[in-house]
């Protein structure tokens, strides 16, 4: 049990704030969650992460106790891009989910990294062991895997930062009007389709997509995608808001979905600062054959 008293410094601002600031351990991210769980008293009151702490307050986290892993361990080929002690970077194929859940109880990513690594951070709970981010089943690219907890959470925090540098490469429908913009909406879940998230015009959480047009042809644009903020299906739902929806995506593609048989997607560029050594660490994973033929026939279109 972790207990803080509020001061009158830090006093006025969110809780949420308040604990990053004083638990340098634990990420913003991981906070919010731990208080909508109920880990977290305000003064022996459940709260939520937006409400303000005032001076004098007493703040309660009791942190749950790290998950056993249960997946199981699959004989599963890896591109490992780079590994140590406390991480490894790899270029995750398309066709592969990242970790067990419904309707992938097994051959997932997880299940690959439990037969090629003796240890896995813990913090993601026993079927995420070692995921510090995702990438969609069809999307293809770099991913960063914590081996321990400390790697874990300092990984998580240099993504609630904002730090990471996370490129991709998006096959879009149609030629854009500008050949660089940002997209600046919020994204939050579907209020119908459940599976599906949306522009959230007046909810959602805060999202941020750079993009520049690398090449075009009178149907098909390949771009450069930066990401400022990690929201599900991001890029995803800012190119289908923009009007350019990433072809073969079957959720948001409509009458581009049938393009190619999966989303167009590379997580193609990977920067983040080591948690041990503090060397910014630069990483490119190999654009995938349908990926390159695709490019290729862009190329070549007149």
């Amino acid at each position: 049990m972790i207990t803080l008293t509020v001061s009158r410094e830090t006093a006025g601002t969110r809780l949420d704030r308040f604990l990053a600031k004083e638990l340098a351990d634990f990420s913003r991210a991981r906070l919010q969650a731990l208080i909508r769980a109920g880990f977290v008293r305000l003064n022996g009151k459940p709260p939520r992460p937006r409400d303000l702490v005032r001076n004098g307050d007493v703040v309660e986290l009791d942190e749950p106790a790290i998950e056993k892993i249960e997946a199981k361990a699959e004989y599963i080929a890896l591109e490992i891009i780079f590994e140590d002690d406390d991480l490894l970077v790899l270029n995750k194929p398309t066709g592969l989910v990242m970790h067990p859940g419904a309707g992938h109880q097994q051959h997932t990513l997880v299940n690959a990294l439990l037969a090629h690594c003796q240890n896995l951070s813990g913090i993601g709970g026993r079927e995420r062991p070692g995921i510090v981010h995702r990438l969609d089943k069809e999307t293809s690219g770099c991913v960063v895997v914590a081996k321990n907890d400390s790697t874990h959470r300092d990984l998580s925090k240099q993504f609630a930062a904002r730090t990471m540098e996370k490129i991709y490469l998006a096959l879009v429908a149609g030629v854009l009007r500008k050949p660089t913009g940002v997209i600046d909406a919020a994204i939050a879940r579907h209020p119908v389709h459940r599976q599906r998230m949306s522009i959230g015009r007046n909810r959602g959480r805060t999202a941020k997509t750079e993009y520049r047009v690398l090449r075009a042809s009178h149907e098909i644009s390949l771009l450069e995608c930066t990401l400022h903020s990690g929201r599900t299906h991001q890029i995803r739902v800012h190119l289908h808001h923009l009007g350019h929806p990433v072809l073969g995506d079957k959720l948001y593609g409509g009458k581009h979905a049938g393009t190619f048989a999966r989303q167009m997607l590379h997580a193609w560029k990977l920067a983040f600062r080591h948690p041990r050594t503090a060397e910014v660490m630069k990483f490119e994973a190999p654009i995938p054959p349908d990926f390159a033929e695709a490019m290729r026939q862009l190329a070549a279109s007149p």
